[in-house]
Order: structure tokens, then C-alpha cells, then sequence
């Protein structure tokens, strides 16, 4: 699995709507506003790195309102939970 943080800033008026729009794409996992240099910070989950291309550039980029990301891939997860198996079960 390949687990990636979007970055992203947005205009201010479409954040809302955005967010609820990014929760549709397949492979988005959670997204959340926030406060600091970026407007909302998604969580991508998909099984290839392929695929996270595909997702950020055809999907995330090209909605409406997104003024531009950044995508931080990570390479391991430390966590008090079982995050392998929260994803295989489907708990966000």
C-alpha cells in the first residue's frame, strides 16, 4: 500500500465544497483543513505508485478551486494502531 499526504491551498470560498469533493475520488482516505501554509491536507491510500499519480494529476489537480499541491509520499507508518488492518477492513 502506498500511503501519500496531498498538500493542497484552495480558494477560500470553494473549501467546503472541495473537501466534500475530494471525498469522492477513489482512493481518498480522509481529508481535513487546516491552519499553516496549506488549506487541507488529504490522505491518499491506493496500491500502486502508479495510481497515485493517476490520482493526483487527473483527479485532485483538475478540481475546480485547487490552487496547487504538494504531495508527500510516505515510506513507513508508526502508529499505536494497526493501520494495515483498518485499511483492510475499511475503517477510515
Amino acid at each position: 500500500m502506498v500511503t501519500a499526504f496531498i498538500l493542497m491551498n484552495v480558494e477560500r470560498p470553494r473549501l467546503t465544497s472541495i473537501a466534500e469533493d475530494l471525498l469522492k475520488i477513489d482512493g481518498i482516505a480522509e481529508v481535513y483543513s487546516v491552519a499553516g501554509p496549506f488549506d487541507i491536507v488529504a490522505i491518499a491510500r491506493v496500491k500502486e505508485h502508479e495510481q497515485l499519480s493517476d490520482l493526483v494529476t487527473r483527479h485532485v489537480a483538475a478540481l475546480e478551486g485547487i490552487v496547487d499541491t504538494e504531495t508527500l509520499i510516505a515510506f513507513r507508518a508508526f502508529s499505536k494502531k494497526d493501520l494495515g488492518l483498518l485499511w483492510e477492513i475499511g475503517v477510515d
